[in-house]
């Protein structure tokens, strides 16, 4: 009963995670494991779905084969067991830390294999720090299920190059047409999509790459449903959103930096292209307490979650007087449906086409949650994720294992995909101070 590298390990499957089920290298479940698969089956959250699809990948694996003995997974995929016994000799996680808790009971079971399978390291692996440290604390090798997660988040955090030196000339006619072909001016910058402030002195000039074309174009800051980009990332934002070759875009920043009201504004500025505009975000209440628990309606219970993204149309609305055609316009759309605030839950099993979909508060989902919406998108749609890396709101993921993290890893440099990350908060000056002192 090992793999290569003579590792035993055990599957803690309630962390809750995207692919928590995936388990084709992985050795040892136990038999609490499945009871906690069980709890969470019923439902129509991911971790429902996720519950639902590891039984069914369990059952798979498990064949004609009875899951209390090891059972082959595949040439150098090692092998699989439901561990039944949590028994142990010696060292007892229920009696050092309180019985009753199926914690307690797994690290037990990782005991329980550690003392049969004498020739193999017994590792428990799991989402859940506390028990990495409750099984630390009594000598059982613990690790991060590692799966999705980016390594080197340093990359995902870095901002637009500023290329020094550039001709003046150069910047002229940059202005003058529009766009240049002299590439070898990024350097090893050089990336779809990517986006460059090009300076010389006191001159400047904001650019695009466009692989497809193989140029280097100007960016303008173009204003968009009477909303005007602050600075030079809010630009190379817009520009992206406007962009129709660009059909999937994140824009990365912290609280204040307008990613929400951009990706808005951009949506509402091109509302004739698209059948419909749908703003969603993930309901994470912050004591991640089930929303069943407060009173009203469905559409009561959601409401304050939405609220952050109805303040932005609030702000787009008193850009213009109650009597103007696009304060009007904005009235219609919503009344008809063209433009949608909801939960995400909502869109769950739809297909989107020609539809410009802006997720808010990306961070809070998995990858599975941010492939599954991606997959969702028919022909002309447009997919806008926002979001932080480092304001997690779930407790099983970080800024390493969340799923816009995991996106702009994966397709950074696409022809599809662009990547902006707004640093310099617009929202206020005491807002602007908690963000960088606090």
């Amino acid at each position: 009963p090992k793999n290569q590298s003579g590792c035993l390990n055990l599957i803690n499957f309630i962390c809750q995670s995207l692919t928590f089920f995936q388990v084709v290298q992985l050795q040892g479940a136990t038999s609490t494991c499945l009871e906690e698969l069980d709890h969470f089956k019923v439902g129509n959250e991911t971790k429902n779905f996720e519950a639902r699809e590891a039984i069914r990948f369990l059952d798979k694996l498990s064949g004609d084969f009875g899951l209390n003995n090891w059972i082959p997974l595949g040439t150098k995929k090692g092998k699989l067991k439901i561990v039944m016994s949590n028994l142990v000799n010696g060292m007892d996680a229920e009696e050092i830390y309180g019985k009753g808790k199926n914690d307690h009971k797994i690290i037990n079971a990782a005991l329980t294999l550690s003392h049969s399978e004498k020739s193999a390291k017994v590792v428990l692996v799991t989402k859940d720090i506390n028990l990495r440290l409750k099984a630390k604390a009594i000598g059982l090798p613990s690790e991060d299920y590692e799966t999705g997660k980016v390594k080197n988040v340093k990359n995902i955090s870095t901002s637009f190059p500023v290329i020094e030196g550039v001709p003046p000339n150069t910047i002229n006619e940059l202005f003058r047409k529009g766009s240049i072909q002299e590439i070898e001016l990024l350097g090893n910058h050089k990336i779809a999509n990517g986006y460059y402030i090009f300076k010389n002195g006191s001159d400047s000039v904001l650019a695009r790459y466009n692989e497809a074309l193989d140029t280097i174009e100007r960016v303008e800051k173009t204003y968009v449903y009477n909303v005007k980009p602050r600075n030079a990332e809010q630009a190379f934002a817009v520009n992206a959103l406007l962009n129709d070759n660009i059909k999937l875009v994140a824009l990365q920043g912290v609280a204040g930096t307008g990613k929400t009201l951009l990706a808005l504004a951009s949506a509402l500025e091109q509302k004739n292209k698209y059948n419909q505009i749908i703003l969603a975000r993930p309901i994470i209440p912050l004591s991640n307490r089930e929303i069943g628990f407060l009173p009203g309606s469905a559409e009561d219970k959601i409401s304050p979650y939405m609220q952050p993204l109805w303040d932005n149309l609030k702000f787009i609305k008193s850009q213009f007087r109650a009597t103007e055609k696009k304060s009007k316009v904005l009235d219609e759309m919503e009344e008809s449906g063209k433009l949608s605030i909801t939960a995400l839950a909502f869109i769950r099993g739809r297909s989107l086409s020609n539809v410009m979909f802006i997720i808010d508060e990306a961070q809070n989902l998995t990858p599975h949650e941010v492939k599954t919406i991606i997959t969702r998108a028919g022909e002309g749609t447009k997919v806008v994720f926002t979001g932080d890396i480092h304001q997690i709101d779930t407790p099983y993921m970080d800024e390493q294992s969340n799923g816009l993290t995991y996106l702009i890893d994966r397709l950074k440099g696409h022809p599809l995909f662009a990547h902006i990350r707004l640093e310099k908060g617009e929202r206020s000056a005491l807002a602007n101070l908690a963000n960088e002192l606090l």
